[in-house]
């Protein structure tokens, strides 16, 4: 079927004469990089793939604009379906929610900025960025901690991942005032979702070619939740006797971090420290907005900066680095089996950055916004020849 799928679209491609849809129709058909089973989503007649965008909160539609242009110059083979969804700008609600879901199961892949969840509680505790996650079973994200080179930090070559179970633990928004003053938190781990969780881990590892996997834990102290995490990670890890299998506990997980993160490899943890060590281990190598992220389950893919941070503070400023969002994008287009425009514009922001010559202000440098995304469009218009 595949083969006879493939001759369809190359007939196609010399029918309409379109270059692009021959490099599609020839290029291999595979499974895609969510590990997990899902199929890659097929572009349509014409050779373009339709893609859900979230903007978020904060800086997230100026980076979203950054990867609108960064694409259109690079003449990148995708259609954006937009929306948007704030909890603090009165545009979420559940009819809108709805919208945004069917958009991403029909397109299977998205691209997402930061939804900002309001601090004060409105009569709802669970917020939209966790809605979209459980209503997708979005329960892994992936955050690939890479030093950049031309950028030096107190550690430089870092290669290192860190897997979060996403979908319970801390984050179940189980609450409630069992007496006036007294508030009851339930932190939910089992473990159906702590052995998915641990299998994706080694899955990521051994596809990877990596040859160690830590989990992160306090089960000294939460003997029977993460007591229970760290039981299905050991029996997990006995089906992967390649594969080194360490646990460390979560505070002394982020001081050896910060003191000596080369011996870690691939991290696996449940959701709260998992958002903790994302942000820390996105600080070694430059900051939020140099990390990009992403979230999967066994049919979608959402693409994302690693550090959840909206930084409010710039919006409309014109300061905010794109690097982590163009990154995100750039893995979006390798997930899409679009190589050749995910390595294209990966080198480019890569090489602006090597060069030194334009950095935003997160970085040590004085340039705006526009003038990075200026570079990376410039790297793309006179990028060597392949």
């Amino acid at each position: 079927m595949a083969a006879a799928l493939r001759g369809t679209l190359v007939t196609l491609a010399k029918g309409l004469g379109g270059v692009r849809l021959h490099q599609l129709a020839t290029r291999p058909l595979s499974v895609s990089a969510s590990l997990c089973g899902a199929e890659t989503p097929l572009a349509r007649a014409d050779g373009i793939f339709k893609v859900t965008m979230v903007p978020g909160d904060g800086v997230g539609p100026e980076l979203m604009t950054s990867v609108k242009d960064v694409f259109k110059a690079g003449d990148i083979p995708v259609e954006f379906e937009e929306f948007h969804l704030s909890e603090v700008q009165n545009m979420a609600n559940e009819e809108k929610l709805e919208e945004v879901l069917t958009s991403m199961k029909n397109n299977r892949v998205a691209i997402k900025g930061k939804i900002h969840t309001p601090m004060e509680y409105k009569g709802e505790l669970a917020s939209f960025e966790m809605k979209l996650r459980r209503k997708l079973d979005l329960f892994a994200n992936v955050v690939h901690v890479n030093s950049l080179p031309g950028y030096s930090t107190r550690h430089n070559n870092l290669d290192l991942v860190i897997i979060r179970e996403q979908t319970e633990g801390e984050y179940s928004s189980l609450e409630h005032e069992s007496v006036p003053g007294v508030i009851e938190c339930l932190k939910i781990i089992t473990r159906e979702k702590s052995r998915r969780i641990a299998k994706f881990a080694f899955d990521y590892a051994t596809k990877k070619g990596r040859n160690k996997v830590t989990a992160v834990h306090k089960a000294n102290i939460m003997k029977l939740g993460d007591g229970l995490f760290l039981q299905s990670c050991a029996e997990v890890a006995e089906l992967y006797p390649k594969i080194k299998y360490e646990t460390i506990i979560i505070d002394n997980c982020c001081m050896q971090l910060v003191q000596n993160p080369y011996q870690f490899d691939v991290l696996v943890m449940p959701n709260l420290y998992g958002n903790i060590i994302d942000n820390l281990a996105a600080g070694l190598v430059g900051g939020a907005g140099v990390v990009p992220g992403e979230s999967y389950s066994a049919e979608y893919a959402v693409f994302e900066t690693g550090a959840r941070h909206p930084f409010a503070q710039a919006v409309g400023r014109n300061i905010a680095n794109p690097t982590a969002m163009l990154l995100s994008a750039a893995n979006m287009l390798k997930h899409l089996n679009l190589e050749y425009h995910s390595q294209m514009i990966s080198e480019a922001v890569k090489r602006v950055i090597k060069q030194g010559k334009v950095r935003t202000r997160d970085l040590g440098g004085y340039c705006t916004t526009g003038d990075f995304v200026h570079a990376v469009v410039e790297n793309l218009r006179h990028r060597p020849a392949q």
